[in-house]
């Protein structure tokens, strides 16, 4: 009975969200599924290539710093061991399509979602995991990007695009932000980021 309540106001808390969003035609260029399940819980169609994606921060940034030249690269496959995702190089930037049976489903869907992109509208969403140092948060921040953020684990005062997510401060980078806290309502730790209050403010 309890688990029901949760997840009937859990439903109404996105429901919510999403009557709150008033841009609706934006693209998330994410280093991970955050950017991802911001499109999931609007009901939103995806209109970007990152979808069901990971990428080292390092590279991401990497990306960003270029990105219109990036999205006409092709993608090189990359050999990987059985029971791991499959992987390509674009460029020289590994990316991991880690919800993907294929290689090549993967480079389908990038290739179709990279159509979809908004030039016009655009967000950067990137995590202080997976190779981020501080000298990538402060490259992050020199993003040219008005529209962008990166979740760290400690407070950041000195760069603008950084937002803390309490609860791994003892930890050396960010957990995963889709997980569920330990806690009586439902919530995620991303939802500590009013990520639809992001959104409206393109």
């Amino acid at each position: 009975m309890l688990n029901r309540v949760k997840d009937i106001e859990w439903k109404i808390y996105k429901l919510r969200r999403r009557h709150r969003l008033k841009n609706r035609d934006f693209t998330i260029i994410a280093s991970n599924c955050n950017g991802c399940f911001m499109y999931y819980d609007m009901n939103l169609p995806f209109l970007s290539p990152t979808v069901n994606i990971a990428m080292d921060m390092n590279d991401f940034v990497e990306m960003a710093e270029n990105l219109p030249w990036y999205m006409e690269q092709q993608f090189e496959k990359i050999e990987t061991p059985a029971g791991t995702c499959p992987a390509g190089l674009l460029g020289a930037l590994r990316i991991n399509f880690i919800h993907y049976d294929s290689f090549e489903e993967g480079v389908r869907k990038w290739e179709e979602r990279k159509k979809r992109i908004n030039w016009d509208n655009l967000f950067l969403v990137g995590t202080e995991k997976d190779g981020c140092t501080y000298e990538t948060i402060r490259r992050f921040d020199c993003l040219p990007y008005k529209n962008k953020v990166i979740f760290t684990h400690v407070e950041y005062p000195e760069f603008s695009s950084a937002y803390y997510i309490r609860g791994f401060e003892e930890k050396e980078e960010l957990g995963v932000l889709i997980s569920y806290k330990n806690q009586f309502r439902k919530r995620r730790y991303l939802d500590d980021f009013d990520y639809v209050d992001f959104l409206n403010h393109a």
